[in-house]
């Protein structure tokens, strides 16, 4: 029987210090694990189980949510799907439960490749592909998005991982995302204005993630040497995310309920997004792709262990 989460894409690479090592999910395109020399920096999940809360999915054609699944095209009512009843939202977009196909390979990369189809609240078709490449402190990750549609069709792209330093625990961390603003969001997870951060919401100079809980959408967004967001333990050893000019936002997600090891742990995902929460309504940094266009957008996890 094969697993839920597909077939597995195990990637190496050698370093001088050691190996990085990956294994990509078919469904989804999940980065199902990462490692460097042997220390996780992303939370892993079994094989045998879908990715809880999402664990390393691609997001595509949007992130997070659209509310009510409701949006608007040229005057015309479009109702996608409501993949988050308990909200009734659509969430995270149209390939999370798909088993993507593999395009090529080397030891130490892989691409995968998924079609979005016309569909309800979503008439258009994206030939999308990602490209997963160790390298020798992480990995750089690639997505390109053709619209084979008619018109232009909109797009934002995200991905869901879950980062950690080996065992040292999640809430020993610090972590610093270089952030100006923020979107406060209603009970429904849907976002308002953009605002200045403060308080306990400004990670500029760092917080413990054990004092955090968020799932908020960061804009103004500046990295450094292109790094947004870095975890930090207290012996000095770092996992940092780093992002294109195409992305960004970064939302942070943190839960105590992620299984591990037969009970439930403090997580932290950090996801890059090229655009915030429900912009199919918004139209913030919504991405209009013409028809025969190819987006490219790229982002990566970078260690100092």
């Amino acid at each position: 029987m094969r697993a839920p989460t597909g077939e597995q894409f195990v990637l190496t690479r050698s370093t001088p210090s050691g190996e990085v090592r990956a294994i990509i999910a078919q469904v989804a395109a999940s980065l199902r694990t990462l490692t460097v020399d042997g220390i996780d920096i992303t939370q892993p999940y079994p094989e045998e189980s879908t990715p809880t809360w999402g664990c390393g999915i691609v997001l595509v054609p949007w992130p997070n949510r659209v509310e009510d699944g409701k949006w608007t095209l040229d005057g015309k009512p479009q109702q996608l799907d409501i993949t988050e009843p308990k909200l009734g939202n659509a969430i995270h977009g149209l390939l999370r439960n798909t088993g993507y196909t593999l395009a090529s390979r080397t030891e130490d990369s892989v691409t995968l490749a998924a079609t979005v189809w016309p569909q309800h609240g979503y008439p258009f078709q994206l030939d999308t592909t990602v490209t997963y490449q160790l390298t020798d402190t992480g990995l750089t990750v690639t997505h390109a998005l053709r619209n084979d549609s008619a018109d232009a069709a909109p797009a934002a792209i995200g991905t869901h991982p879950f980062f950690q330093i080996g065992d040292v625990p999640t809430k020993d961390l610090t972590l610093t995302l270089n952030a100006a603003t923020r979107f406060p969001v209603d009970e429904r997870l849907i976002p308002g204005d953009e605002v200045p951060v403060e308080g306990r919401y400004d990670l500029r100079s760092g917080q413990k993630v054990g004092d955090l809980d968020l799932d908020d959408a960061y804009g103004e967004v500046t990295p450094v040497d292109q790094v947004t967001a870095t975890l930090t333990a207290p012996d000095g050893r770092t996992v940092s995310l780093w992002q294109d000019e195409n992305f960004p936002y970064v939302q942070v997600f943190t839960t105590d309920l992620f299984p591990k090891d037969g009970g439930l742990t403090l997580a932290v995902a950090i996801e890059p997004m090229t655009a915030p929460a429900n912009a199919f309504n918004s139209g913030q940094s919504l991405r209009w792709i013409d028809p025969g266009e190819t987006w490219t957008a790229s982002w990566g996890i970078r260690s100092a262990l």
